[in-house]
């Protein structure tokens, strides 16, 4: 019996591991910081907060592919930096101020974890911030500055809708796979039902 229990535990730790990993990457994300100490502090965070706030475990997809995380990684960087630069830009740039938008995204997937992933994705990106979920309808809101215009706005919400296709290609289960397949990704149908709930 006593075996049985340990293997139990054994198993849920190691069913957990890939978030206490993602819970210490995304406590180095918001600081900014790769290094040791970074790690080290945000590993107490993790235990801190998995342990005393004993949150609900968790249900991965099982499934991880490290082409598409390689891939997610690669454009997330490259999102950022680009993200800082036009930001800058448009602080620095003479004339009008950049315009901003409350941007409705709906997502595909009806899952808690991915559209965390991509709230959070969306967050550190510089120049949009999330102000607010809708869980029962899929929806993201997003403060979003330099989208004055319809086409912008459609741009960034298309933008939104690709990271979390990213996301989903990389550590999502084959159903939401097959759903975002399905969606094309963020094509007409998703742009056609946010206008259908505004009205």
């Amino acid at each position: 019996m006593g075996t049985d229990v340990k293997r139990s535990a054994l198993t849920g730790i190691w069913r957990q591991l890939p978030f206490f990993l993602w819970l210490i990457a995304l406590w180095m994300l918001l600081w900014g910081q790769f290094t040791v100490l970074a790690f080290l502090t945000g590993t107490v965070v993790a235990v801190f907060v998995t342990s005393v706030f004993r949150l609900p475990p968790v249900e991965l997809s099982g499934r991880l592919n490290p082409w598409w995380l390689l891939v997610f990684l690669v454009q997330f960087l490259g999102a950022v930096v680009k993200g800082s630069l036009v930001v800058a830009w448009q602080v620095v740039r003479p004339g009008r101020q950049p315009g901003a938008s409350v941007v409705a995204v709906p997502l595909v997937t009806d899952d808690d974890l991915i559209m965390a992933h991509v709230g959070v994705t969306a967050s550190l990106i510089p120049g949009s911030l999330v102000l607010e979920t809708d869980r029962d309808r899929r929806i993201l809101y997003l403060h979003v500055l330099g989208a004055a215009t319809d086409a912008e706005v459609d741009a960034q919400r298309r933008m939104v809708q690709r990271w979390e296709a990213r996301i989903v290609r990389a550590v999502g289960s084959p159903v939401q796979l097959e759903a975002i397949r399905a969606s094309g990704a963020g094509g007409a149908e998703i742009r056609t039902r946010v206008k259908e709930e505004r009205s």
